[in-house]
């Protein structure tokens, strides 16, 4: 009996173990919890509809609960369908046998969802602008999940769900110029915290990485932060156009190469904007290139159309309303490559900017200067500063251009917002310029004016810019303020063979102009020089009085072998016009081409060949002239000397039109004339009566660079001409 007792015991054992082993292993399907689960996924939401296939029972022995698994499964709502791969859930056996049925867990492995089919069945649930608009965004893309439900003891689910899963192959479009496509990506979700990994997509032919992206929701609030790191980034002029919106509407910019890694995080509050966005890159810009700014060419005179950025490390921080930008590398501006480094911060009201660029090979001019770097020195350029953004006023506080021979610096340039100077407190300069010449001059500020103290200074440059003013005088409204410049000048240069010492004085300026000065200077035999300025109300006066004519006169090219004479310059502006007055007296010149050309025309070969042999000498030279805006009127340019007279008038328009006509008349024969000596033809060319002339009258027309002359020989001379030249004469 106890053995039979036994038997049965073992064998029941055996057949709960068999039974238990084939129930956590095999399992069996039915269909009798299909209507149960489906009314616990009707929990979720009323709308849901969950059809099952038979379900398969697993029993899990080590926590005592039953695993209800079925494939195949099909989620609806209305005309909506998601086909899922698997449905599983745990139920209590405790439960199951109290017949007190309850999911406790639920979890579902979708098999690959179309991206636009998931959004528009959830929006068939429940539908919002934010679903409405993530709809509108998502071009294309395909999603695989695997989610884990937990509910609580009423069926609701709990906050501690879980879907993991990877999208694949995505689409979107936030604006009409930007869509970003090949989106991949493996993510983790939580119930206040979202996580990315891997994430991949392409921007017009880019690929973008993302390792890591975390969100986490606060409220009503997310925080995001991830990092990326992208490589061979290429845009060209169209994309970054489209990209920075016109933001940068000064630098035209062509094509960029770089890459990039970044560390980033944001918020974004309950009204969808952007808050407490922090940004860290590491920017490697292999290269770059924008248009280069045309009046950059004064300064390098080979400068490329196209500016070239090349191998820069760039490190870039940005956090609440502040900016900075910190970098080096190649600059290509001219022919060779040179070296800049910069570093920019910008805050809510300031930009401050600290760049240094070092030149090697390439030249570099300070025209205003009349200084020319030399080819194998290095250069270095520093430019601090910092810019007022609500002004929108700039200040330099240090301007440094220096080699191992020269330095120019300049301290605390204050400049308004359109560019003109307010103030400066410093400026010294040390360099030798392009004529070997040294200078050496400060200007310093004292209250509103300045002092301008120099040992040498090579005044060359600045005369041929004041010649050249009435056309460019646009470029002369450089000053804010008006002020008083003292002139404190030991040895000022006129031209390289031109001394003046002891040039002293003083410069007023009103609106950019100079509206009153006395500048007084003595040349090395004790000859002086002498220029002054004064203004009224409606009128401005102009002096220039130089012993010695010639470093003026040799400014203009037309004149050759000019020697001795005296200058004195009358000027009267009125209404932006000025009348003006030239006088130069007792001067020989050697070679006046066109007066040459003139002279040959006309057959008087004898005083052509003077003019470029030997020279000729006048003793009186004076020109009437007005000046308009870029028209020179000449009233009467008159000349006399012993060899030849002139008398001539017309305009000079600018660069575009020259337009002169005029007499030209051997002297010899005008006093013949006004002394009544008859028989002028023997006198100038022969006995034959009608062989002789008085002299030529001439036109001079066209461009400067096309003059056409045209000369008749006369016989009469003008009144005019007789009038003007008994003046002189009598006056001598």
């Amino acid at each position: 009996m106890k053995k039979i007792i036994f038997r049965f015991f073992i064998l029941t054992l055996i057949l709960i173990f068999g039974f238990i082993t084939y129930l956590s292993t095999v399992g069996i399907k039915t269909d009798a919890f299909n209507d149960q689960i489906s009314k616990e996924v009707k929990k979720i939401n009323n709308q849901l509809e969950l059809d099952l296939n038979k379900i398969k029972i697993i029993l899990d022995p080590f926590t005592f609960k039953l695993v209800l698994k079925t494939i195949g499964a099909n989620l609806k709502n209305k005309n909506k369908l998601i086909k899922l791969e698997s449905v599983k859930s745990n139920i209590d056996i405790k439960t199951f046998i109290n017949k007190e049925f309850s999911l406790s867990e639920l979890d579902i492995s979708t098999r690959t969802i179309e991206i636009r089919n998931l959004i528009s069945f959830v929006r068939s649930i429940e539908d919002s602008p934010q679903i409405f608009i993530l709809e509108k965004l998502v071009k294309k893309g395909y999603l695989i999940a695997d989610i884990n439900l937990k509910f609580d003891q009423m069926g609701n689910i709990k906050n501690d769900f879980i879907i993991k899963g990877l999208v694949k192959d995505g689409e979107i479009e936030p604006f009409k110029e930007l869509n970003l496509s090949k989106i991949s990506f493996i993510f983790n979700l939580k119930n206040n915290e979202f996580e990315f990994k891997d994430m991949n997509l392409s921007y017009d032919n880019n690929d973008l990485t993302f390792p890591k992206l975390n969100i986490t929701k606060q409220k009503k609030e997310f925080l995001i932060s991830g990092k990326n790191k992208n490589k061979d980034l290429v845009l060209d002029e169209e994309k970054i156009n489209k990209l920075l919106n016109n933001g940068f509407s000064d630098i035209k910019i062509k094509s960029a190469e770089f890459d990039l890694e970044n560390t980033f995080s944001f918020k974004i509050n309950n009204k969808y904007k952007i808050e407490d966005l922090s940004i860290n890159s590491l920017l490697y810009l292999k290269n770059f290139k924008f248009v280069s700014l045309k009046n950059l060419k004064d300064f390098f005179p080979k400068l490329n159309e196209i500016i070239e950025l090349s191998n820069h490390q760039i490190l870039i921080e940005y956090k609440k309303d502040f900016l900075n930008i910190k970098g080096n590398g190649n600059i290509l501006i001219q022919k060779e490559k040179d070296n800049i480094k910069y570093n920019f911060s910008k805050s809510k009201k300031n930009l401050k900017f600290d760049t240094s660029l070092e030149i090697k090979k390439n030249p570099f001019y300070l025209n205003f200067l009349n200084f020319k770097k030399d080819q194998g020195d290095k250069l270095e350029i520093i430019i601090l500063g910092d810019k007022n953004l609500l002004s929108n006023e700039i200040n330099l506080k240090d301007i440094l251009i220096k080699d191992k021979n020269n330095k120019f610096e300049v301290k605390n340039l204050s400049l308004s917002k359109k560019f003109k100077i307010k103030s400066i407190s410093n400026v010294n300069f040390n360099y030798l310029d392009k004529e070997e010449l040294k200078n050496e001059l400060s200007i310093k500020k004292n209250d509103k004016n300045y002092l301008l103290d120099s040992k040498s200074f090579n005044a060359t440059k600045i005369i041929d810019d004041i010649l050249n003013s009435d056309k460019n005088s646009g470029s002369k409204k450089i000053f804010q303020n008006n002020f008083k410049l003292d002139v404190k000048i030991e040895e000022a240069f006129l031209d390289k063979d031109h001394l003046i010492e002891d040039l002293n004085g003083y410069l007023t300026f009103k609106d950019s102009e100079v509206t009153d000065a006395n500048l007084v200077g003595n040349f090395s035999d004790s000859q002086r020089i002498n220029f002054a300025v004064r203004s009224t109300s409606n009128e401005k006066i102009t002096t220039l009085y130089s012993d010695i004519a010639k470093p003026f006169v040799n400014r203009y090219k037309f004149i050759k072998g000019f020697e001795k004479g005296n200058l004195d310059f009358h000027s009267i502006k009125q209404n932006n016009v000025s009348n003006s007055k030239l006088i130069i007296d007792n001067f020989k010149v050697q070679e006046v081409p066109a007066l040459a050309k003139l002279l040959t025309l006309a057959s008087l070969q004898g005083i052509a060949d003077l003019l470029t042999g030997e020279g000729i000498r006048f003793t009186d030279f004076e020109m009437k002239f007005s000046n308009k805006n870029k028209l020179m009127r000449i009233d009467e340019l008159y000349a006399i000397g012993p060899a030849i007279s002139l008398l001539m008038e017309g305009y000079i328009e600018s660069d575009d039109l020259v337009s002169l006509r005029g007499t030209m008349v051997p002297a010899t024969t005008i006093n013949r004339t006004i002394s009544s000596i008859p028989l002028i033809g023997d006198i100038l060319v022969g006995k034959k009566v009608g062989e002789g002339v008085f002299g030529v009258s001439f036109k001079i027309k066209g461009p400067p660079n096309k003059l056409k002359t045209t000369v008749n020989p006369v016989k009469t001379l003008t009144p005019r001409f007789i009038t003007r030249t008994l003046e002189k004469l009598k006056k001598n």
